[in-house]
């Protein structure tokens, strides 16, 4: 059996006997982390939300991250369903793509719960897409990568085929989810250690949990991909992906400044920039490719919320220990 099955060698229909048995494993881990953000108590976000607790940079920060993920997240569950599901042919791997699409639904509705919860117009809230740019070029940047194997006519034939669903696993795993979440968890995570709208930041807390296994499938899927098809890996196509991820922490560069004015307490701009920096340089490690900024973590505090390295553990290295249920335990 192979990822991508371009001879229709085996069915896809017959998940036994499991052969990608690190595929299986993402799928049980997502299982026991059920949730649902109506689980979560909102009513003292609501107090200072229509208060005067919370300044007018929290305001802009906290809208700047909701208007980026409410549709991000709906562009994310869009090129699962309709474009990687068609070619990622393993049955576990299928089976993890479902529930990692289930998820994607999970945090669509958390955008509803909130929205309608904090009363926000949803023109507002969901128009940022078109009318902040930063966050539009980042949605368009992502989209852009996958404008190929979206097409009509495309299917794996040969090694340029393997190398765009590859750019493409990049685009949404590395990029989207890897990269340009990272920036927004962390400004919700500060504001939540400041005592700042606290059912907010536990609903960004799951779903953190939920996009570190998205984010380690993705790069387990690219691995697996690469050592079965070797020949679509080039050194150029390496240096692509750099260049990929250094412009894709440009433009979170952009967005992070202007997500996080100057007058917001505690919280600095240049950080979050450099936290990009840090993540993009992990990310890159966990593709065997070089760091490209060696920029220290800014905030350490964030290895208790989740750890990005690929060797350790997500659940036995935080300070939050999750059971399922969609229980939290501190």
């Amino acid at each position: 059996m192979m990822i991508l099955d371009t001879d229709a060698e085996h069915d896809p229909n017959k998940i036994l006997p499991i052969e990608y048995d690190w595929a299986r494993e993402y799928y049980t881990d997502g299982v026991d982390n059920n949730w649902v953000p109506s689980e979560i108590p909102m009513q003292d976000d609501v107090s200072q939300w229509d208060g005067d607790e919370l300044t007018d940079g929290e305001r802009r920060l906290i809208e700047y991250t909701l208007g980026f993920f409410s549709t991000a997240e709906s562009l994310t569950a869009n090129n699962i369903v309709l474009a990687l599901y068609e070619y990622v042919t393993a049955p576990e791997c299928r089976q993890y793509l479902l529930r990692q699409a289930y998820e994607e639904a999970i945090h669509t509705d958390t955008f509803i719960y909130c929205c309608d919860t904090l009363g926000f117009d949803p023109d507002h809230l969901y128009g940022m897409y078109d009318r902040v740019p930063s966050i539009e070029e980042k949605d368009q940047f992502v989209v852009d990568l996958t404008q190929s194997i979206d097409h009509d006519g495309f299917s794996i034939d040969d090694a340029s085929d393997v190398r765009a669903l590859l750019r493409d696993l990049v685009g949404f795993y590395v990029v989207m989810e890897g990269i340009f979440f990272y920036a927004g968890f962390a400004m919700i995570l500060n504001l939540k250690r400041r005592n700042r709208m606290p059912g907010l930041g536990q609903q960004f807390e799951y779903i953190m949990r939920d996009e570190s296994l998205h984010v380690g499938f993705g790069v387990d899927l690219i691995d697996a991909i690469r050592r079965e098809h070797p020949e679509a890996w080039t050194e150029a196509f390496g240096e692509e992906v750099l260049e990929l991820v250094r412009e894709a922490v440009d433009l979170e560069a952009i967005y992070a400044r202007e997500a996080c004015p100057p007058d917001v307490p505690g919280m600095d701009a240049d950080s979050f920039v450099e936290y990009v920096e840090y993540v993009a340089d992990r990310r890159l490690g966990q593709l065997d490719l070089p760091e490209q900024y060696g920029t220290q973590n800014p905030f350490p505090w964030m290895s208790e919320q989740a750890d990005l390295n690929k060797e350790k553990n997500f659940f036995e290295t935080q300070v939050t220990e999750y059971r399922s249920g969609g229980s939290l335990e501190w």
